[in-house]
């Protein structure tokens, strides 16, 4: 790690880090992404490797391959929404190249911004592609793009951290942080740094966790999400809410942790919480239009996701 740090550092503001090299390459490709060095990281050891963590967690290196993480028996027992979102990314191909860090720091998507370079500077560009308006949002001052990965959502559900490395030495901060609000320079990391590993912390001893990730595409394989949704329930020994946490993602540039369900704390899962929590999800998420096909439609999926969940785990 500390090496590949180094040659990055070297390169200066040209350089990247590559690993599978799924959304770099193509976002090359469509010149959305211009980098002179690459810093390729799959021989690096530090970044591989799946273990438990002294809080009875996991520590899952970031260049491990999505393929192996969907059907790891810890992390389906630990963090099955996790699993789940693995296993939806791309198609086997890409799931056997991509990494977890990779997804992580995935791109943001628009429909305006993801086609050829000719089109869009027919156009004008956008403001992630030095032009002076977003195309997809009217007014907007800032890029609007899509968080597009599917590890994220769940991730973040789990209260998940990542372990960075930079020129200025380690540091941990959760997967939250490292998604900015601007979709021209969404990740949170700073010059040359690195992911490492991941982190997911254990459930508290005197609990049940349950977690589960939906998206929502228009193919069953291959598409980026348009509605991406992880829940994590945890109940007491009387089956009653200790935590109910819904994180979303494809709203923006960042992730969300929906606010309010706090107020379930407490109740059991009946199917009129199950319908109660998923309207409350639906009135606190607005999609925006920088995706295809219609924002309250996406709304009223995500309704819908989150209802059908919870009413299966529901008594």
């Amino acid at each position: 790690g500390a090496e590949a740090v180094a040659r990055s550092a070297e390169a200066g503001a040209e350089a990247r880090f590559v690993a599978g090299g799924t959304d770099l390459l193509v976002a090359m490709k469509q010149g959305t992404q211009a980098p002179r060095r690459l810093v390729a990281l799959s021989d690096v050891a530090e970044l591989r490797g799946i273990g438990d963590s002294p809080d009875g967690g996991l520590d899952i290196g970031a260049g491990e391959p999505l393929a192996d993480l969907a059907h790891h028996a810890a992390l389906e027992e630990i963090a099955p929404a996790l699993a789940q979102g693995c296993a939806r990314v791309g198609h086997p191909q890409i799931r056997a190249m991509g990494t977890l860090g990779g997804n992580v720091c995935l791109d943001v998507r628009c429909h305006f911004v993801n086609r050829p370079a000719p089109w869009r500077e027919a156009l004008g560009g956008c403001l992630k592609t030095d032009g002076p308006h977003c195309r997809s949002v009217i007014g907007a001052t800032r890029c609007t793009a899509a968080l597009s990965g599917d590890t994220i959502a769940p991730l973040v559900a789990l209260n998940s951290s990542a372990r960075l490395l930079g020129p200025d030495g380690p540091r941990t901060v959760p997967v939250q942080a490292l998604r900015l609000r601007d979709g021209r320079d969404p990740l949170g990391l700073r010059p040359h740094e690195l992911v490492l590993s991941l982190h997911v912390p254990a459930p508290p001893a005197d609990v049940r966790r349950r977690s589960a990730y939906h998206k929502w595409a228009p193919r069953r394989a291959v598409d980026f999400p348009l509605v991406s949704v992880a829940l994590v329930v945890d109940t007491d020994a009387e089956a009653r809410l200790v935590q109910l946490r819904v994180a979303v993602a494809a709203l923006g540039p960042q992730p969300r942790v929906v606010a309010g369900l706090d107020a379930f704390r407490g109740e059991r899962l009946t199917p009129n919480v199950a319908s109660a929590a998923a309207d409350l999800v639906h009135a606190r998420c607005h999609p925006l239009p920088n995706l295809l096909f219609d924002a309250a439609y996406r709304r009223e999926l995500l309704r819908v996701l989150v209802h059908r969940q919870l009413l299966a785990w529901a008594h």
